[in-house]
This record gives C-alpha cells, structure tokens and sequence, in this order.
C-alpha cells in the first residue's frame, strides 16, 4: 500500500473511531473495527476513486468529441469570413480601359490624385497608402510628397515599392512605365456627375478589398444629399448662378461634375451657352448675364473674395453682388467629387437658403 493510502487508511480508522466514541453516549457500544473491514473501506475508496476517473475520462471524452465536431474537416470549403483578402483576386474595370486584375488585397497603395486619396481613407484604406501627391492635402494625416502625376516619374515611384498606384487619367504615359515594370496601375477619370462619383468610390473599395465599406459611404452620402435638397426651400422664381474657377474667368458648365450637382437645386448656369465642360467666359458675358448668385471657387488659389469681385469695373452693378450673393467656396471640396461632396452641398443649399430669405 503507498504512502497516502495508508494515509488515508489511518485518517479513516481515526475517524471512525470518533464516530463510535459519538455514538457511544447514548447508544450501544460498537465493536473496533477489524483490519479486514479497513481493507474493505479502502477497497471501496480506490472503487469510488477509479468510478470517478472513469466519469472524468467520459466527460473529457465528450468534450473533445464536441469541440472537434466544430472544426472545419480536411477538404470542406472554410465558413465565410468578413476577410477582404478573400475578394481576390479581383477584376477592376474603368470604362473606356483594358480592365485592371489585382492578384491580392494591395498592401502599399500610391495615390496622385486628391479625390482618390480622400476617397482611400473614408473607405479605410488609409493604412495601406505608403505615399500620395502634393495636392493631396486632405486628410492631413496622409503621407504628402512632392510628386504630381503630371511629371512624376515611374522608377521615382517605384522607389515606394507600390502593388498598385492610382492616378489621374490624364498619366497614360506614367501608367504605360509603371506597367513595364510589374506595377498594376488604375486611371482614374474625373467623374461627368454625382453618379459617376459614387460608381468610382465603389470600384476604389473593389480595387482595396473595402468594397462594403465604400458601398456604406455612397449610402451615406446618398441619403444625406437627399435629405439637405428636400429641406432646402424652393426657389419661388428660377435663380441663374456663376461659377468661377479661377480669376481668368474659366467655369464650370452643367455637363461638369459641379454643375451637376447645382443642378440639384434647380439653378441656371450662366455658362451653358458657351458649351463643354469647363469654358472660358469674357467678362461681358458675366456681365451681361447678370447672375443671381456667384460661387467663387478660387479663394485660396486666386485669392478671389467677394470683396474684390464687388471691386471688379463694372461688377457693382450684377445682381449678385447688391444683394451681396457672392459665396466664397473652399476650393478643394468645390474641386473634387469625393467623399467631402456632401460639405459642397450643404454650402449651395445654405446660399439658395439665404437667397429665399432675401
């Protein structure tokens, strides 16, 4: 016998001894128990012991037996995960583009356009951009550098080790590099209207394994824009606008991105006569025009304010300008068709407002 069964063999016998010393004061007295009937105690501890192992090893067994049965078995296909890696490879197309396959989830993202930059970081792919344009100034936390696709080159890009680089359509020649030397490149057009805008946020989270975080954005962006034209008061007669995109009178025409979305608000663009996208106006024409409201979307850049349209020879006489209906845009939200869009709105919906209340 070990060591702790005698142990327990003498704490036994003890307290059984106790038990019949207790039970002798108002009772007969009971005989000592003979070693035979210490052995059979004993016999029916370690039976107790090995019947309580037993039971442990059973239910041990079935836990395993459970857990294994929630393991994936060897040749089944894994339970669908929220894991964007698992989306490529993946086929990005752009109209008017040879389409664009992505073997994996890009770890190191070059951006040189603003729009696209602001874009990648609304969707949450901030942390695999590794480096972005000097226009792209927005959000301050992205990598800026002194590269613009206009001239910049593939090997100085290159030098960022990118999987993917997007840029501006207008870099075919950058693209055409970058291809050469095993860089998959998307060329990113600027987007004609409010829909071109989110179908090109939708195809960013594609090309980023965020493809449901961007279809959120557009939700979002949808919704919001809806609401602030419904609350926005309808003009009781038909307003004419001037949009300036820089002091030489260059604008912007409803076929644009920006007049797409004054369009909204049912205004009149003054330039829809001269044709194209972005024309450029003679002073006359404003003049003679004379636009209910004018947006000035080179504060920053041309250091155009109301205050020195109001002092432009002849300009005192515009409607706009008496009524003090001249709006100073930010520049870089009135410029890009990105996420910022709705902030553009919101400033039009406020002016449209103010005019009403006039």
């Amino acid at each position: 016998m070990s060591q702790v069964a005698l142990r327990a063999a003498s704490m036994t016998a003890t307290s059984g001894a106790g038990v019949r010393r207790r039970s002798a004061r108002g009772q007969r007295r009971q005989a000592p128990l003979a070693p035979a009937d210490i052995e059979d105690m004993m016999t029916g501890m370690i039976g107790f012991r090995r019947l309580a192992a037993l039971l442990l090893s059973v239910l041990a067994l079935l836990i395993g037996t459970t857990a294994c049965a929630t393991r994936p078995q060897s040749g089944e296909p894994p339970t669908p995960v929220n894991d964007p890696a698992s989306a490529f490879p993946a086929r990005v197309t752009i109209p008017g583009q040879e389409p664009v396959t992505l073997p994996e989830q890009p770890k190191r993202i070059v951006s040189l356009s603003p729009t696209v930059t602001e874009t990648l970081y609304a969707i949450g792919a901030g942390k695999q951009v590794v480096a972005v344009d000097k226009y792209s100034n927005y959000p301050e936390r992205a990598p800026q550098t002194r590269m613009s696709g206009l001239n910049v080159s593939a090997d100085t890009i290159a030098g960022y080790r990118p999987d993917l680089v997007v840029a501006p359509d207008s870099s075919a020649e950058l693209a055409k590099g970058l291809r050469a030397i095993d860089i998959s490149v998307l060329l990113v057009p600027a987007a004609s209207g409010l829909d071109a805008a989110y179908r090109q946020i939708e195809l960013l989270g594609r090309a980023t394994g965020h493809h449901e975080q961007a279809k959120e954005l557009t939700g979002r962006m949808r919704s919001e824009i809806k609401e602030i034209v419904a609350n926005t008061p309808e003009p009781q007669s038909s307003l004419s606008y001037y949009h300036e995109v820089s002091p030489n009178f260059y604008t912007a025409t409803s076929r644009s991105f920006v007049g797409d979305v004054y369009g909204l608000f049912g205004l009149t663009n003054i330039a829809d006569s001269a044709g194209g996208t972005f024309p450029q106006l003679s002073e006359e024409h404003i003049i003679q025009a004379n636009p209910d409201l004018i947006f000035l979307a080179d504060v920053k850049g041309g250091q155009v304010t109301a205050k020195s349209v109001a002092a432009r020879p002849g300009w005192d006489s515009l409607t706009a300008v008496r009524e003090e209906h001249v709006f100073e845009l930010n520049d870089d939200i009135a410029s890009r068709w990105g996420p910022r869009v709705v902030e553009f709105v919101r400033v039009i919906s406020d002016a449209v407002t103010r005019v009403q209340k006039n």
